[in-house]
């Protein structure tokens, strides 16, 4: 999960969007203005955080959490196992999901090291209610990574629904990991993997 690991660095960098984003000011304006402000926080809190990472999610949860549309993902993650699952299995997967990405951004959030980031201008096409944030990661002696968010409305906010690194979707790289579980084992045993997973993430980074 390399892949993950290397857009959760930026993602935590440019993806705190406020009621502004869809009201007052452009996607780029606002992911400029957040990139700032996640920055310093990080560099005024990285000898506690890396003291004790637990903290990590309360600052995941604070900043970043409620701009997402965990649902629409999970939808589109499991494709028609969401159609097949029960209304409690689908709001289990959900927690679990989000937990996971949670976890797995904390983790990645402490590997930043003042890497440049570059704004493209935000794609906008009228036939699609999809906009597309576009962002280069640029690392010393390295080639840079692209990484584009795919957002949409919900509840009058824009809300991410996908992340795209060099052309590698995360939606579609779950999606076939979590669809060879479910056939293998059915969609409960997947839940309950997801869980210990988490259980098992929570449990060392609080030690």
């Amino acid at each position: 999960m390399r892949t993950i690991s290397i857009f959760a660095v930026s993602f935590f960098l440019v993806l705190t969007f406020s009621n502004s984003y869809a009201t007052t000011k452009s996607a780029e304006e606002v992911v400029k203005e957040t990139a700032d402000s996640v920055i310093a926080r990080l560099s005024s809190e990285r000898v506690e955080l890396e003291a004790h990472p637990e903290k990590l999610y309360s600052l995941i949860n604070e900043l970043v959490i409620p701009h997402f549309d965990f649902v629409s993902m999970s939808k589109w993650v499991l494709g028609r196992n969401w159609r097949d699952a029960s209304e409690a299995q689908q709001e289990q997967f959900v927690g679990e999901f989000r937990t996971l990405l949670v976890r797995t951004y904390a983790k990645a959030l402490l590997e930043y090291s003042n890497e440049t980031i570059n704004y493209i201008p935000v794609e906008n096409n009228p036939d699609s209610n999809i906009v597309v944030v576009k962002t280069e990661i640029h690392q010393p002696g390295t080639k840079p990574v692209t990484i584009n968010y795919s957002m949409h409305v919900s509840g009058g906010e824009w809300k991410v629904v996908d992340v795209t690194v060099d052309g590698i979707s995360l939606v579609a790289t779950y999606r076939g990991s979590f669809a060879s579980e479910i056939r293998k084992s059915g969609i409960d045993a997947l839940i309950a993997k997801l869980t210990e997973r988490n259980s098992t993430a929570t449990s060392v980074a609080t030690q």
